[in-house]
């Protein structure tokens, strides 16, 4: 396994992040502890997780489902655990959003369904337009002096509130945001125009949520992954995408390479990306993603990738001095 820093922290962190949404609603509760303990086997030591994940089983069902996974053993110390706020947890009108109210209970509740005494990494999950940053920031002070979290960071940020977000905590003599977890892959390269180069400005890490285009780029159009449960819905959604991924699966066999590992391989290549999330509903799956950890694109073959897959105005990455 290969590490990083997470942002300008000093904090290590395995260069694939085990991304927990499918536990509970789509792996079962086996399997999932099957995965966890097979990515820390193979040396990832950076799990994320959200309060409002698996709420088709119950609230906050993946966080207990981790809690329960880190009871098992000395698991804790060998995990950097990240986990997120703003979403809807319940009836209550403050029970959503960024308030300070909102935040130290959401805290208190994660620390409780993960059987913990600290959060790594607390995400804000989304903006919230409603709530100054001074009151988020004083929140989030207190919790860290409390030791219940270490870093903060955000998810879903545009770059704008990233500027005004660190500019704020720098005010406050804060580390500020450590990083931001965004959708990015080569289906969905928007955040190339303003979030990258915010991202590196402020020395935040950048975590992809997506990295596989929601399962597009993974050979959909391939007869062998006939059997694949996801490939009809898949299938349906293709619809004008069709033409580019019979370009991308053709380069893919082209150069020998899984398009799965092709398109985790190229999201790795940015050297503002610290750590891909993967969604793995499967040990083959996890096994499968690690590959692309040993895989570097050529020039030839990334230039290909962005005539197939261009990025925002039709740019190649260069022109966004990364």
């Amino acid at each position: 396994m290969q590490y990083t820093n997470l942002g300008r922290s000093g904090l290590k962190v395995s260069c694939l992040c085990l991304g927990t949404m499918n536990f509970g609603p789509y792996t079962s509760d086996n399997e999932s502890f099957e995965i966890m303990d097979e990515a820390l086997n193979i040396g990832i030591n950076f799990f994320d997780t959200a309060n409002v994940y698996g709420w088709e089983k119950g609230v906050g069902y993946t966080e207990e489902l981790i809690g329960k996974w880190l009871a098992q053993g000395n698991r804790r110390e060998n995990i950097v655990l990240a986990t997120k706020v703003y979403g809807k947890m319940g009836e209550g009108i403050n029970e959503r959003g960024l308030s300070a109210y909102h935040i130290k209970h959401a805290c208190e509740d994660s620390l409780r369904r993960l059987k913990t005494d600290h959060i790594d990494l607390y995400q804000m999950h989304h903006i919230d337009r409603s709530t100054p940053w001074e009151e988020i920031f004083q929140a989030m002070e207190q919790l860290i002096q409390e030791g219940k979290i270490t870093y903060f960071g955000s998810s879903n940020f545009a770059a704008w509130n990233i500027a005004e977000a660190n500019t704020i905590a720098r005010h406050r003599n804060l580390l500020g945001l450590v990083s931001e977890q965004s959708i990015y892959s080569l289906r969905n390269r928007h955040i190339e125009l303003e979030v990258v180069p915010a991202c590196k400005a402020f020395g935040m890490g950048l975590i992809p949520w997506s990295p596989l285009g929601g399962g597009i780029l993974c050979g959909i159009l391939e007869e062998k992954n006939e059997g694949r449960r996801t490939r009809e819905p898949l299938l349906k959604s293709v619809g004008k995408l069709k033409p580019q991924l019979e370009q991308y699966e053709n380069l893919c066999r082209e150069i020998g390479i899984m398009p799965a590992d092709v398109a985790l391989a190229w999201v790795l290549h940015n050297p503002v990306v610290t750590s891909p999330i993967i969604g793995p509903r499967t040990i083959q799956q996890l096994k499968e993603n690690v590959v692309a950890l040993e895989i570097k694109l050529d020039e030839e073959t990334l230039l290909k990738l962005d005539k197939i897959w261009p990025g925002p105005g039709n740019q190649a990455p260069e022109a966004y001095a990364w």
